[in-house]
Parts: C-alpha cells; structure tokens; sequence
C-alpha cells in the first residue's frame, strides 16, 4: 500500500521539482504533469509528480498527518 502524502512545490529546474514533503526535500521529475508550478501542491510515486492537489485539501492533509504522528 501506499500513503500519498501531498507536498509543495519549492523550485523548479528543467522537468524536475524540489518538493516540500512534510518538512523534508525531495526532488521529482515533472514529465507526467501538464502544468505544474512553484507553490503547487502535488502526490508524488516513484519519483515522479503524478497528481497536482488542491491547496486547502492539502493543507487539511498536512494537518491530519501531523495530528496522527504528533509532529
């Protein structure tokens, strides 16, 4: 299984992210997404930005997360 958990996009180079997972930084390519911007929010699988995601769906998400693990 599983778990997308939603991070932002901080920087674009080329057709690659770095993305704000849950206070970390990933990097992710951004050939599976039409339109992707700086400030975005998006699931990332297997390296790859597959889904952009609402800001405020996003947001609860983070929230809802940090609330289950106590961070």
């Amino acid at each position: 299984m599983c778990l997308g958990i939603p991070g932002k996009i901080i920087e674009i180079t080329g057709e690659t992210a770095t993305i704000d997972v849950a206070g970390t930084r990933k990097d992710a390519s951004l050939r599976l997404m039409e339109k992707a911007a700086v400030g975005d929010y998006v699931i990332i699988h297997a390296g790859f930005a597959i889904e952009k995601v609402d800001t405020k769906r996003a947001e609860e998400t983070l929230l809802l997360i940090r609330e289950a693990f106590g961070k």
